[in-house]
């Protein structure tokens, strides 16, 4: 399969769909080369307007609320390159987006020290009660000193299991390892780099999850990798233990989450992301023991500012008849 010939010189400029605005330079970087157009709403945009958007462009710059699936791909043929603003595109039926020979991409790379620190910072909140120590304070509850009062735990040698060490999962191997925390990991493959250099063993998950004080998972939404934490898992983590998910909501299964919190089988978690996103499983926020946060990982000026960037340079690559940077579907140049 070839990517498809763009237009040839003199032709009328090509079109590029921003579904939502985003931050960052990579708009302003696509209006030098093209004609964009951004949808004006302050929100996911609506199906219609998507499909409205799509027909009219050349290359379309996609969020991940935004469903490309295969019946957008079929009214969309046309389309030179859907670019996805994110690293997981979980959004997008990739299959089809191949058999359109739509070339799909994403940003990979430049979001990964935000997440990873993102990651630690739940970590941190949970283990020192941070979100509860606040509440507590701001309700006027605190009136003096008190030697047992919102005892936390510490992070020097206790177990950090982390569940998939690709660039996010590596990097934040790295950082439990500055807190002098012992690492276990589990992935399809094992890596002898972070063994060598942070003393990480290999192991099961369900060996993870008894050993571990703190659980932070870092895997890609697959069909093999939803409800991975569910009931049946989360029965083996210590009473003690804390889970953080930073990678996608319907990793964990959520309601079996809630559940084994509210029986005190585990001692907290902290999110990032939601099976049901927007909203938690009910009851969820109002549990003190979670630490919650709205799908926040990747918020950071840099990494925004990177992933405008990189999305605009693939969409640029894909309008000028090239190889984009982060092509997912890379059957497409075989």
């Amino acid at each position: 399969m070839r990517l498809r010939r763009t237009q040839k010189v003199g032709q009328m400029k090509q079109k590029v769909f921003v579904t939502r605005n985003i931050p960052g330079h990579g708009i302003e970087l696509l209006k030098k080369h093209f004609v964009v157009k951004v949808a004006p709403q302050n929100g996911p945009i609506t199906r219609p307007n998507l499909l409205k958007g799509a027909k009219w462009a050349d290359a379309v710059l996609s969020l991940l609320t935004d469903k490309i699936d295969a019946d957008f791909l079929s009214q969309n043929k046309h389309l030179k390159i859907v670019a996805n603003y994110a690293v997981g595109y979980d959004n997008i039926d990739l299959k089809s987006a191949t058999l359109c020979h739509i070339p799909i991409t994403n940003t990979p790379g430049v979001l990964t020290e935000s997440v990873a620190e993102h990651a630690v910072a739940l970590m941190m909140a949970l283990g020192k009660r941070v979100v509860e120590a606040d509440s507590f304070l701001r309700a006027g509850k605190y009136k003096a000193w008190n030697p047992s009062l919102l005892l936390g735990t510490e992070f020097d040698g206790k177990t950090c299991g982390v569940i998939g060490t690709g660039r996010i999962g590596a990097l934040f191997v790295k950082f439990a390892k500055a807190l002098n925390m012992h690492i276990v990991y589990t992935d399809v493959n094992r890596v002898p780099e972070l063994e060598k250099e942070y003393g990480a063993k290999f192991t099961t998950l369900d060996s993870l999850l008894k050993q571990s004080d703190f659980v932070s998972v870092h895997v890609p939404l697959l069909p093999s990798t939803r409800h991975l934490i569910n009931a049946k898992t989360l029965k083996l983590m210590k009473k003690t233990a804390f889970l953080i998910n930073t990678s996608r909501g319907p990793v964990v299964d959520e309601k079996a989450l809630y559940q084994a919190l509210k029986r005190k089988q585990i001692a907290g978690a902290g999110l990032d992301v939601f099976e049901f996103e927007p909203k938690p499983v009910a009851g969820l926020t109002k549990l003190s023991t979670v630490v919650l946060t709205p799908h926040i990982a990747s918020a950071t000026v840099e990494a925004r500012n990177e992933m405008s960037i990189l999305a605009a340079q693939n969409i640029i690559a894909a309008l000028n008849g090239k190889t984009p940077p982060s092509l997912v579907n890379k059957d497409l140049v075989k």
